[in-house]
């Protein structure tokens, strides 16, 4: 029995929401994974905040319908896809993508959307070779520090200063 139109439509509206929450879309041909495999970039995307959804091509294109942010996509929607839709760790996405890519050695990267542009294979990759969000974090997090340690020395510094000139002074006056 095939799907009926109010099923169709929820599940537009469902692919709706979820590109509302993206910043990132990437089309992977996932013809020859297995459910298990499936499963698996399925596992490895959530730590990214990653969904993969599989979905007709024309639920797709009536999603993005009317939507400037995704309408690029649609040269993507042929043969067989699955949608790898980016919340909010996109680097850490790609390199999950790929990492599943290099183990199944069976999907392709179709392409991807980012910020409604169309992105090149190796614009795709250079996202992948950026450090994590949580390395970037760490290394401000450090600079920061750093910083303020300089500070706080240098503050410091000042009365320690004061207090030995007005000691050199006392001597030299006592002597």
């Amino acid at each position: 029995m095939g799907r009926t139109l109010e099923n169709k439509q929820q599940i537009v509206t469902e692919i709706k929401s979820l590109l509302n929450d993206s910043e990132m879309a990437v089309v992977l041909d996932y013809k020859g994974l297995t459910i298990k495999e499936m499963s698996d970039l399925r596992s490895r995307l959530q730590t990214t905040n990653g969904i993969c959804k599989v979905t007709k091509n024309s639920l797709m294109r009536k999603a993005i319908d009317g939507d400037s942010n995704w309408n690029d996509l649609e040269s993507l929607l042929t043969g067989t896809n699955a949608f790898v839709l980016i919340k909010e760790d996109v680097g850490g996405a790609v390199k999950a993508i790929q990492s599943f890519q290099k183990d199944t050695k069976k999907s392709e990267t179709k392409g991807a959307l980012f910020e409604g542009r169309l992105l090149s294979d190796s614009e795709i990759k250079e996202i992948a070779s950026l450090p994590s969000k949580e390395v970037l974090m760490a290394k401000i997090a450090g600079a920061l520090n750093g910083i303020a340690t300089k500070i706080a020395i240098s503050i410091n510094e000042v009365p320690s200063g004061l207090a030995r000139s007005l000691k050199q002074h006392s001597e030299k006056s006592e002597s």
